[in-house]
């Protein structure tokens, strides 16, 4: 069974940067992550393979979130810049044991953390 704690999550203003952690406890390939905001659904931010070879962001973060991945640490990131407020929401940490395909971002993973809260303020 993996477990994946999130980490990093807080109130910042709009510009400012914040880094998201996800300790990964178990071997898996795709890794990513996944926000809802209040009312809104759950929907695909970015993801990462195993390899590293496939990365996939959403249009709304491209060039300003970058992830990345510890493999000695089993540890996630999600380095997030110039934040706005639309990217307030509960980001959750999400792996899977099959290597990283498109339809993840739609379907999800197969492992969800609890998730960590990130406000934005104007």
């Amino acid at each position: 069974q993996v477990q994946l704690v999130e980490s990093g999550g807080g109130l910042v203003q709009a510009g400012d940067s914040l880094r998201l952690s996800c300790a990964a406890s178990g071997r898996t390939d795709a890794m990513g992550w996944f926000r809802q905001a209040p009312g809104k659904e759950r929907v695909f931010v970015a993801a990462l393979s195993w390899s590293h070879t496939n990365t996939y962001y959403a249009d709304s973060v491209q060039g300003r979130f970058t992830i990345s991945r510890d493999y000695a640490k089993n540890t996630l990131y999600l380095q997030m810049n110039r934040l706005k407020p639309e990217d307030a929401a509960v980001y959750y940490c999400a792996a899977d044991r099959a290597p990283l395909g498109a339809t993840m971002r739609v379907k999800g993973m197969e492992y969800w953390g609890k998730g960590t809260l990130v406000t934005v303020s104007s």
